[in-house]
This record gives structure tokens, sequence and C-alpha cells, in this order.
């Protein structure tokens, strides 16, 4: 029985005692059949009237939100229930479903914004990007993707990803580079892989992105600075070389010699020796800043390699305070160049004031913190600390530093130094991961 009927059979039972009673009335009474008929059909068909009166009053609010709610569900959103302004309970039913409906337009409208600024975005950013179904079949690809395979996306929806030479990347590694050819270009390649969901079911997200031009630049930019630092010392070396040379050629051709020509002569040779090996003092620390081979990692006790770095310095009192015994995973050779790269440019800093050096570590969560504090003068301009061949020091080489970052990076840390707040001298700070 539908609701419906429900509520008229209820609205009938209500008024049966009355209408069974005014029929008693007229059959017992004195009445005529004219008045029993008239009185009858009066009573019978208000009775009849109110019930389906009451019957509509439930139902046709019950429509009107059921109309409401289809549109809804099939996205129209700009109906409206009229009488929804009233105090009552369906009033209030009826405002409710109102504002739903308005806060439905508002987040589909923004919703239609948001993916069209998203579709917008993948069509216009220059990596190719492609979505696969569980099934490995293509369901979206932009701009970049329709040139990397040189075909329209019309034609390759619903594709499967071994027709489009794309399978390959869709299992194994998420993230890999790798020197490929596509129908649109050749080169080397970034692929990444990632996974969400759409409608209940998994799909694959498979960018591509071209690396070529930005190694280029960047080996172009390494080309530039490699000319730039060699032609700045080599010119440094050579300038000299050749105008001390200039000299002792016409020393050489005067007749007779000067009575000093050996003096000369000597003083000449020692300047264009000291620099020839000043020259090959730089070559062989900038192979050695770029052979620095990956660190091969094993157990090492930090206490002991810091203990080690202190021992090699003899000219100022190393002071190395107690800490933790633990054990990092790094390469030792390396990270006693590293410490001792450090223990050296401190005792630098502080032997002409006769100061001191102060070697400690620490934990920190996840870091093995170790520092290098010494009481110099401090730094007085930090912006070329880890330039390479920068050195404020007489003779020095400049990849001291460098190549302790470069070791500390190397091994996922890193490597920071600052003045001290306190009193002066400086603070290095040699950072590693660490997992206890």
């Amino acid at each position: 029985m539908t609701h419906e009927r429900r509520v008229q059979l209820l609205a009938l039972a209500a008024g049966a005692p009355a209408v069974f009673y005014t029929a008693w009335q007229l059959a017992t009474g004195d009445y005529s059949a004219k008045v029993i008929w008239t009185v009858g059909l009066v009573v019978g068909g208000a009775w009849l009237g109110v019930a389906a009166a009451v019957r509509e009053k439930v139902a046709s609010p019950l429509r009107t939100i059921s109309n409401l709610l289809e549109a809804m569900r099939e996205g129209d959103y700009s109906i409206r229930a009229r009488g929804a302004a009233g105090e009552d309970a369906l009033g209030d039913v009826m405002q409710q479903v109102n504002a739903m409906s308005a806060t439905l337009r508002a987040q589909r409208l923004g919703a239609l914004e948001a993916t069209t600024l998203l579709r917008k975005v993948m069509e216009e950013i220059d990596v190719a990007i492609f979505a696969f179904d569980e099934s490995q079949k293509l369901k979206l690809l932009n701009r970049a993707a329709e040139r990397l395979i040189l075909q329209a996306s019309e034609r390759v929806i619903d594709l499967p990803a071994s027709q489009l030479n794309l399978d390959e990347f869709l299992g194994g590694e998420t993230s890999q580079t790798v020197q490929r050819a596509f129908p649109g270009a050749t080169g080397r390649w970034g692929i990444s892989r990632s996974a969400f969901r759409e409608g209940g079911l998994p799909h694959q997200l498979l960018v591509i992105t071209d690396l070529t031009r930005p190694l280029r630049e960047e080996e172009l930019q390494a080309w530039q600075r490699l000319v730039r630092v060699l032609g700045h010392e080599l010119n440094n070396s050579l300038t000299p070389i050749k105008s001390i040379a200039g000299s002792l050629e016409s020393l050489l051709r005067k007749d007779p010699f000067p009575e000093d020509w050996r003096d000369d002569m000597d003083r000449g040779l020692n300047v264009i020796g000291s620099r020839a090996e000043s020259l090959a003092r730089f070559i062989g620390a900038y192979a050695t800043l770029a052979r620095l081979p990956r660190p091969t990692l094993a157990p090492v006790r930090i206490s002991e390699s810091i203990r080690r770095a202190a021992r090699m310095e003899t000219r100022v009192q190393v002071i190395v305070d107690d800490g933790p015994e633990i054990t990092v995973q790094a390469d030792a050779d390396q990270l006693d160049q590293a410490l001792i790269n450090l223990v050296r440019n401190a005792a630098d800093a502080a032997a002409p004031v006769n100061g001191g050096v102060r070697a400690a570590w620490r934990v920190e969560r996840w870091l093995l913190v170790v520092e290098i504090v010494d009481d110099g003068p401090g730094l007085a301009a930090t912006a070329n600390l880890f330039v390479p061949f920068f050195t404020t020091k007489p003779g020095g080489s400049g990849i001291g530093l460098v190549l302790s970052r470069q070791i500390a990076e190397a091994h996922g840390g890193d490597l920071t130094l600052q003045n001290r707040v306190d009193t002066r001298g400086c603070i290095a700070r040699f950072r590693l991961p660490y997992n206890a």
C-alpha cells in the first residue's frame, strides 16, 4: 500500500465515527427520504473530499521534494521549492532542500572551475602526462603527450599501453631515467609513475620529462664555470711567466752581459719555477675535487674518526669532548678526510691568535651533528666559503671546505659554517644521517 493510500485511509478512519453516527441518526429518526438523501450526500461527500484533500496535502510536498532531489541527482541545481519561508516543519524541510541545492551548485561550479584550470595547466605544461586505468588502457593525455607520440588524443584514447610502447614504464621502479626514442623526440627522459583512484578504481599516472635540454644547459654552465676558473688561474700563472721570460730573453741578448745577470737569471727562473709549481698544485687540487668517488658505506665509530682527525693537528691544542658512543654508516676514508680538513681549517684560524680548537658530537633526532669550534677571529664574509679555489690563506688551495661539503652531501648530509655568538671564533657543523 502506498504512503498516499495509507494517509487517505487514516483520514477516512478519523471521520468514520461521525459519519456512522449521522447515518444512525438519520436511520432511526423521523426524517423524510429527501432529507436523508440530502444530508447523506453532503456528509458523505464532505467525508470523502476531506480525506482526498488530506491525502493531497501530504503527498504534494513530498512530490515537490522528490522532484527537487531528482533534479539535483541529474545535476540541475536551478530549481527551488516554493513555500519554503514558513516556520513550520515542512517549511524547514523545504528551506534545507533549497540550501542543499545552492551548496551543491556552488561546489559544482568550483569543481568545474578547478577542473578547467587543471586541464588548462595540463595542456600548457611542457611535460608529457598519460593516465591509464587498471587494465592499462589510456584514459587521459595532454598536448605534450600528443606531441611525444605524434598522435591526437581522440585516436589513442582507450588504446592499451603496449600499443603505445609505454607498458614497460607501468611496472618496475616508480622513478627512472632512460635514453629512449619516441615517435616525436629522442633523448634522455625522466620517467615518474604514481597511482590514483577515480570512481573507486585504481589508475596510474605516467609523467615523462625531457631531461636533454636541462642537462645540456647544466653541462654548458659547468663548462663555463670550468673555463672561467681555469682561465683565471692560468692567467695568474702564465702572465708573470711570460713577462719574466721576456725579460730574461732580453737579458741574454745583451752583449756583454751585465755584471748581475746571474742574479737576475736566478730570480727569474725561481719565479717561473714557483708559478709553475703553483699551477701544478692547482691542477692537482682540481683533479682531486673532480674525482671524488661515491662513498662506500660501512659501520664507522664517530668517536674514533674525530679523535684521529684531532691527533693529526699539532700546531694548536685540539680538545675532543666526550660524546655518545655511536656508529654511523659512512665511508671511513672520506669521513676522515672531511674531518681532517675541518680541524685543519679551524687550526689555521686559531693559530695566529694563540687560540684553540674544540671538537664535539651529538645526536639531534635523525642527524649526527659534529661541531668543530675554533677561537680564531671568525668569518669576515661567508658568500665565497664554498666557491672552489677561493681562499684567504696564503698558499691555500681553496678546495678543503668544498671537498668536505661534497663528502657530507654524498652521504646525505650537509656542512655549514657560522660565527660564534658568545665570543669570537667560528663553528663548523658537519651533519650526517643517523638511525639508532
